[in-house]
């Protein structure tokens, strides 16, 4: 019996996990503001490839769908329902192996002394949870982010966003941020927790 009730609570989870939608995949209300200098107001699709080669924007205004690569779009922001916030996106030059630059989305996650960016993917990971207890772990498709580092003279940098290394980062202000995220109860792992903390950082610098 007890195998029975485990294996439909498994099935059960993988349907859910297999109907999530993430954000990428839908459509939100936003605008864009083009290289050419027009803004355009309407539904907008994104999406941030994993070799930082193919990103593009898909844009609906009343009936006219348009396509823009990075090179096209300066900026564009939307109004992320599943996060219940906005959230911007630039196109800034950057290269994986310090040759050759060309545009790329970023989202701005935070701006100040600690200028922090970031871009989506898409990974299998291991999970382990009391639903598998029978079988095992499972490896599942989940959203992660991969951190990047805006420099004042507007070069970019990837970062590995650990605690630590955050930690490491903020140097003499350490113990104080490490007071606020756990007054706070703010884990370095969640994205808009992080936002909250860099910039409590930040505001500490002058």
């Amino acid at each position: 019996m007890r195998k029975i009730i485990g294996l439909f609570i498994f099935i059960i989870s993988y349907q859910a996990s297999k109907a999530q939608q993430f954000a990428f995949e839908l459509w939100h209300e936003g605008k864009a503001v083009l290289e050419s200098g027009d803004t355009l107001r309407g539904l907008i699709k994104y999406e941030q490839s994993q070799d930082m080669k193919q990103d593009i924007i898909q844009v609906k205004v009343k009936s006219q769908m348009m396509s823009y690569s990075p090179r096209k779009v300066l900026f564009f922001e939307i109004f992320d329902t599943t996060a219940k916030r906005y959230r911007q996106f630039y196109s800034l030059p950057y290269s994986e192996n310090n040759t050759y630059k060309s545009p790329v989305f970023f989202e701005l996650l935070v701006e100040g002394k600690l200028t922090v960016l970031c871009r989506e993917r898409l990974e299998y990971r291991t999970v382990n949870n009391s639903i598998n207890y029978f079988y095992g772990s499972s490896r599942q498709l989940m959203l992660v982010m991969a951190y990047f580092l805006l420099k004042p003279d507007g070069t970019i940098s990837d970062f590995e966003g650990r605690k630590n290394n955050w930690l490491r980062l903020m140097d003499a202000r350490e113990r104080e941020v490490k007071g606020f995220a756990k007054d706070n109860k703010l884990d370095f792992e969640n994205k808009y927790e992080l936002a909250r903390i860099i910039e409590y950082y930040n505001s500490l610098i002058k």
